[in-house]
């Protein structure tokens, strides 16, 4: 099965080319990188590095305070940090600048898994959430790299999605060291797919240990006072295709009733940025974007068209409306705006977050929107019911206290790897 799957990897080569090409438009000098896909990257002078695959955004987030304390534990370990996408690069790069060495995870290919793995040598490797790369996994068991999934999710959906693949996936697996799973939801659909109960552990959630950034509540109540201390404002983050119009769409049912609400709108992809920007244009809405004009002031909609900024905005806002949820996306992460003790508003598609989510809503800091026209509907109440927000949002954060701890459970299995 491992032959087939890579000869197919193979006959896919020109494809994956073709579509780096397109994305290197798309994102500038990402046609620069390309070549890190398969392995060509200036080899780094160390060896012996503690290295953490994160996909994107969300993974990046997730690994951020598990690679701080894998540089205060570890500080003369050199520390490789890979990701998928540019927006991952972008974010890695914001957060950790040059104290990590950045490059792209090459495809599951094996002369590009062999090229990465001979330059980069590390002493432990650390996949952040749901990568099973057969071809990779193998290569770092052979070397006798030991390996482990950290924050390891799997949804319903990528259960299903494995299944084709399942007697490879099992073999994959059991080159993994240790599978520390968010939940034990998480745990026993690994189980499912053939991981042995002897490598699950539950640590829970890094997303709970995720620091609430320097200043962002200050920030937060900057912008509201300049907006206006008693102005309704609410944020719709991480928004997709599909989304977005229905989110404008519920703003002018708040505006019906609430004129003076404001709609912050933070599209989860940079490629919709000035897409959102028009199409809010094109409903009549006055529009402030985050790149030109810094402060709506009297604006109805306000774009945040910047990446890896929301943190000051969920502080600034009355709710928040997290994305990816409204369409089958399965969702974003719900934490942050728990984490400033904001009330939370989901659509019906949630499986990535599913756990955490059914938590927020059991206990009161979250609510779900069963349709998408009855966004706008939901948020209007919660905009006319302070004393609803204030216990929506007490609840949110004491769900995000109670959770914390997962990074040292983590680190604690981690410490026992390396001294085997």
């Amino acid at each position: 099965m491992r032959y087939l799957y890579t000869f197919v990897m193979y006959l896919a080569t020109p494809l994956i080319v073709l579509r780096l090409l397109i994305r290197g438009a798309r994102y500038g000098n990402y046609h620069r990188r390309w070549p890190e896909r398969f392995g060509l990257f200036q080899k780094p002078q160390f060896s012996g590095s503690l290295w953490v695959h994160a996909v994107s955004v969300g993974e990046v987030n997730a690994a951020e305070p598990l690679i701080k304390a894998l540089k205060s534990d570890y500080p003369n370990a050199p520390l490789v940090v890979t990701t998928v996408t540019p927006t991952g690069s972008a974010r890695v790069h914001q957060l950790f600048g040059d104290s990590v060495f950045h490059v792209y995870l090459p495809y599951d290919l094996p002369f590009a898994v062999h090229r990465f793995l001979k330059r980069v040598r590390p002493r432990l490797a650390l996949i952040v959430e749901t990568e099973i790369w057969p071809n990779l996994y193998f290569a770092c068991r052979r070397r006798g790299i030991p390996l482990m999934i950290v924050n390891a999710r799997l949804s319903e959906r990528s259960m299903r999605g494995y299944r084709p693949l399942r007697s490879m996936v099992r073999a994959a697996l059991r080159s993994v060291r240790q599978i520390a799973a968010q939940s034990r939801t998480d745990a026993a659909r690994y189980r499912l797919l053939g991981a042995e109960p002897s490598q699950l552990v539950v640590s829970g959630n890094l997303k709970f240990d995720m620091p609430v950034p320097d200043g962002a509540v200050d920030k937060g109540a900057a912008l509201r006072a300049q907006w206006g201390p008693r102005r309704p404002v609410w944020i719709a983050a991480s928004t997709h295709e599909g989304e977005e119009l229905a989110v404008l769409e519920a703003h002018l049912d708040v505006l019906r009733r609430l004129p003076d609400a404001l709609l912050l709108i933070a599209p989860r992809h940079p490629e919709r940025f000035k897409l959102v920007e028009h199409s809010a244009r094109s409903l009549g809405f006055s529009v402030a974007t985050r790149s030109v004009e810094r402060v709506p002031g009297a604006h109805q909609v306000f774009v945040i068209d910047a990446m890896g900024e929301l943190m000051p905005f969920y502080a600034s806002a009355d709710l928040a409306f997290v994305g990816g949820s409204l369409v089958p996306i399965g969702g974003h992460n719900v934490l942050e705006p728990a984490a400033l003790a904001r009330p939370v508003l989901v659509g019906p598609h949630t499986f990535n977050f599913e756990e955490i989510t059914l938590t927020l809503i059991r206990e009161g800091g979250a609510s779900r929107v069963a349709h998408v026209d009855q966004l706008g509907h939901d948020v209007l109440g919660l905009l006319r019911d302070e004393r609803q927000r204030e216990r929506m949002g007490r609840q949110a954060r004491r769900v995000f206290d109670s959770e914390r701890g997962a990074v040292g459970r983590v680190m604690d299995l981690v410490d026992r790897v390396l001294e085997e």
